[in-house]
């Protein structure tokens, strides 16, 4: 397939190729399309005749390959063969679950309904802990193939440098930016060492809570499209905000569910404030880098103002402080 002609389609995907994909599977539509709240992928819920809606998930081009994909989605039939609450793909009678139409990758996925989990809920965090840690017992087993790993070169110095080469860094903040994020990765790089040695197993990757519906008292986990691998503290850390002593909280809360199904190892909480930093680079990087596509600039106006950098340059200066901070800490007994 021609990479760019797939990517204009992609920006251009329309109703009638909606529509026509959806069908080349067999299902009827009834002509609704409702789009959803996704910007990475283009996710839309779609009528069908005389049944329940399905979700529709068009993959951008040229960010994962088809083993990428498969592997992300094998990875959520694994969990649901061990009775973890997850929402994957459907699975058509040939055991398929990607397909193509024309230019178009796209899966289906059942509608699900739910509510956001209550993160100052003490039960509620207990219940997520056992829940990740559940997830985590399978994901531990084997490792991605097709998927990176979620590190510091990746996630910091690679978006750095890509900022500050195609000039989206206004000029008269460009060598505070710089100064500042070369401080930021060494802080980021004395954290992984402090962590030592931990364990790199198959994550989420992008667990917070609008990732997590809760349904019939319990969690279900859905979009895995940003699986890599990494330590296990990455899918545990967005659950948590606040001061210190909130977060201190919460935390306790989090790891004791956690803690009666999977052990867990402290020193990944060295980790926490340099996956946070991490993260908020990275994010910048990803409006970036998605900012030719004309679904950006609607959806984030703010992006690339100067006010933006200047509150971006604020927040990290802020981690590098909490860099500094020793880890949050969990008295178990």
């Amino acid at each position: 397939m021609n990479e760019e002609k797939a990517v204009d389609s992609y920006q251009n995907l329309g109703p009638d190729e909606i529509l026509n994909a959806i069908e080349s599977t067999g299902l009827e539509c009834d002509g609704c399309i409702f789009a959803l709240n996704s910007y990475e992928n283009r996710v839309y819920q779609i009528g069908i005749y005389e049944s329940e809606p399905v979700i529709a998930k068009f993959y951008r081009p040229a960010r994962w390959s088809d083993e990428a994909i498969r592997e992300e989605q094998e990875f959520t039939i694994q969990l649901a063969e061990h009775e973890i609450p997850v929402i994957g793909p459907l699975v058509n009678d040939n055991g398929e679950t990607l397909h193509q139409h024309e230019d178009f990758r796209f899966s289906l996925y059942p509608r699900r309904g739910g509510r956001p989990p209550e993160l100052d809920n003490p039960e509620h965090l207990q219940q997520l802990g056992r829940f990740m840690a559940r997830i985590h017992n399978v994901s531990g087993a084997e490792p991605y193939q097709h998927r990176p790993t979620l590190d510091p070169e990746t996630f910091g110095t690679e978006c750095n440098i890509f900022l500050l080469e195609n000039n989206f860094i206004p000029m008269e903040l460009e060598t505070a930016y710089r100064t500042l994020t070369e401080d930021i990765m060494k802080r980021i790089y004395q954290c992984y060492d402090r962590a030592g040695d931990v364990s790199i197993i198959r994550l989420h990757g992008d667990c917070h809570h609008g990732n997590i519906l809760w349904r019939d008292d319990s969690p279900f986990i859905l979009d895995f499209d940003d699986a890599r691998m990494g330590p296990a503290i990455q899918d545990l850390w967005m659950f948590l905000s606040g001061d210190r002593e909130y977060m201190t909280e919460r935390l306790a809360d989090l790891l004791e569910g956690y803690s009666e199904f999977r052990d867990f190892n402290m020193s990944e909480l060295y980790l926490v404030e340099a996956l946070r930093s991490l993260r908020i680079m990275h994010h910048s990087a990803w409006l970036a880098r998605r900012w030719s596509d004309p679904a950006f600039p609607m959806a984030f106006p703010y992006f690339n103002t100067q006010q933006y950098w200047e509150d971006h340059i604020l927040s990290l200066r802020e981690q590098a402080a909490l860099m500094d901070e020793p880890p949050l800490e969990w008295n178990r007994y």
